[in-house]
């Protein structure tokens, strides 16, 4: 194999000019084969690379060419990996974290802020979940429903698809991090596109945004009192639904996927089928040292009581994690877990973290095999 870019200019007498079209005619990061290598310039005593790849040194700590102020390190990328990162700079005992790559344009965004991103090679963004001129717009209803279960207004919205018919009855999807989803997943245009294109069944789709996330979504009975008994009701008073178990679908990433089968433990009858992504499945097997804080400590103890007595509350469930997150582990033992209750379960993998450009690009695999269309979308 041929070696890489920045190898080739080791092996040369570099001085600050060499680095600077280096730089230039490279940028950052090059991704050559399996191997990435990123790229820093500037004056530091310290420059360190923040990943949150599960089984990577974290932070990685990038080497300085000596005579320029160019600084790097490589890393395996396998293909069609997608890995977001940032900057750590130190200067005179000074830290300045969370920084972006100057060299990269390339940007994923969160409730926290932004990333940059690395792309292996094979991995494109979706063409599914960019904005399509022919696709039909639906259209975002603002709701509220005062809930006696939370005490308090709770503010979301209703997606209507662009084809919605009155005298047609349609599946219900429940979305938690509602807002999120919208923000940062482009979860309306993936439906658009979806829908446009009959890969998936037209849907009326409830985005609701948590209040203490924390606490709602970490198996908390008036969260689960709230979707089940208040706003499902709500949403069938207020459109055409199915009114069956299988024509409901519940769904959420990280703590929204524990507030998703917590409550289809609760309320079984409710919810035919979920859709999980990166699930915060924390478990422990001896003792209670789960490592997560005390925000965990909810969660952990649900999942240890529901695979001591695991029981089928759903007909179906898809379920994805990406292999670089922490989550991982948990999450493919509880696929089996899920399995061994009686529950259908399509369990996936993925080279990409624990954030919202994951999850997006797992969008149309569940979508279409939870509710699919006229035109069926082929699995690889």
């Amino acid at each position: 194999m041929r070696k890489l870019a920045i190898n080739r200019l080791l092996e040369r007498a570099v001085d600050q000019e060499r680095a600077t079209r280096f730089v230039t005619r490279h940028g950052s990061p090059i991704v050559e084969g399996d191997r990435a290598t990123f790229l820093w310039v500037g004056e530091a005593d310290e420059v360190l690379l923040r990943h949150r790849v599960q089984g990577l040194p974290e932070p990685l700590t990038m080497r300085r060419i000596p005579h320029t102020t160019l600084w790097y390190v490589s890393i395996d990328m396998p293909k069609e990996s997608r890995v977001e990162y940032q900057f750590e700079i130190v200067r005179g005992g000074m830290r300045e974290s969370y920084v972006n790559d100057p060299l990269n344009p390339r940007l994923a965004h969160g409730p926290f802020g932004a990333s940059s991103v690395c792309a292996a090679t094979g991995y494109e963004v979706p063409a599914w979940t960019l904005p399509d001129p022919e696709s039909r717009p639906g259209e975002l209803v603002p709701a509220e429903l005062q809930s006696k279960a939370l005490r308090r207004t709770v503010r979301f919205s209703v997606y209507v698809p662009a084809r919605f018919i009155p005298l047609v009855h349609y599946p219900l999807l429940v979305v938690h991090d509602g807002d999120d989803y919208l923000n940062y997943a482009s979860m309306k245009t993936v439906l658009d596109n979806l829908i446009h294109r009959g890969e998936i069944a037209d849907l009326i789709v409830a985005f609701v945004p948590p209040g203490n996330r924390l606490v709602e979504y970490a198996n908390n009975a008036p969260h689960a009192r709230f979707v089940a008994r208040e706003l499902v009701p709500h949403l069938s008073e207020t459109y055409p639904l199915l009114g069956t178990p299988s024509g409901r679908t519940l769904m959420g990433s990280s703590f929204g996927g524990i507030a998703s089968i917590s409550t289809a433990v609760r309320y079984p009858d409710v919810f035919g089928n979920l859709l999980l992504q990166s699930a915060s499945l924390v478990f422990t097997d001896i003792a209670f040292d789960h490592g997560g804080g005390a925000v965990f400590d909810p969660v952990v103890k649900f999942v240890n009581a529901y695979r001591a007595r695991p029981r089928r509350v759903a007909d179906r469930i898809y379920q994805s994690c990406g292999m670089y997150e922490p989550l991982i582990t948990p999450n493919r033992s509880m696929a089996t877990v899920f399995r061994e209750a009686g529950m259908e379960v399509r369990y996936r993998e993925h080279r990409d973290g624990h954030n919202w450009e994951n999850w997006r690009d797992r969008l149309r695999e569940g979508l279409t095999w939870l509710h699919p269309g006229e035109q069926r979308f082929v699995y690889e």
